[in-house]
């Protein structure tokens, strides 16, 4: 017994003194790098310096975690040691939903919070612009939302335009009209009649004659001419 407690006690710290190599960086879900691996690198050698041949016993990693979610594109990091004494993390990165256009430009995320554009990645998501408040952000959010959600919103509107209080406006892919959307009331029931008119449309190759679509009024879909 005393042998066996000898030699567990021997590889115990055999395996606390042994060295670390540089961190292994992998990023999780979205591969579109709004932060580069090289990025993550030069933060925690500027706050650290080297993990190469750093004792394992030494790594703080939940102070390496909170040092690389400080960093505005990250949502979340999990940093851990594997059992070869391999230094690795795993990244998730914010998500844009939104690109506001306006005197400040920044990315309103999956979560409705802003985030910096980015110098490496920029993301294909509607353009907002307009008369851009705090409380018609919170709006536009809830817009963002439902447009992520559904398969054909999300492929065909590339833009939301703020007219005024609850006055928002989307814009198309492929067709020429401004749909007019009014309030964020009854989004489910006006995007459901939208997708409803845009079909028979479609169907009779009419989507042209139109300049405007407007789903304002309580179920209904109102179209003006060109």
């Amino acid at each position: 017994m005393l042998i066996v407690i000898g030699l567990y006690a021997f590889a115990d710290h055999r395996s606390s003194e042994r060295k670390v190599g540089e961190m292994q960086i992998e990023f999780v879900g979205d591969q579109n790098l709004y932060i580069t691996q090289e990025a993550v690198n030069k933060l925690l050698i500027q706050s650290y310096g080297s993990f190469a041949n750093v004792p394992k016993e030494k790594l703080v990693l939940n102070t390496i975690e909170k040092a690389i979610e400080a960093n505005e594109m990250v949502k979340d990091a999990q940093v851990y040691l594997t059992v070869n004494g391999e230094l690795r993390t795993e990244i998730v990165q914010r998500q844009p939903i939104g690109r506001v256009e306006g005197n400040t430009k920044f990315y309103v995320d999956d979560e409705g919070k802003r985030m910096p554009l980015s110098k490496y990645h920029s993301a294909r998501v509607p353009i907002i612009t307009g008369k851009i408040t705090g409380r018609s952000l919170e709006d536009v959010y809830v817009i963002l939302k439902h447009i992520n959600q559904d398969n054909f919103l999300r492929k065909n509107v590339i833009g939301i335009h703020i007219e005024g209080e609850e006055m928002y406006q989307l814009k198309f892919r492929l067709e020429n009209f401004v749909v007019h959307l009014g309030s964020i009331k009854d989004l489910d029931e006006k995007f459901s009649n939208f997708k409803a008119f845009y079909a028979k449309a479609a169907k009779d190759q009419t989507l042209e004659d139109f300049n405007i679509v407007s789903l304002e009024f309580n179920n209904q879909v109102v179209c003006t001419k060109i």
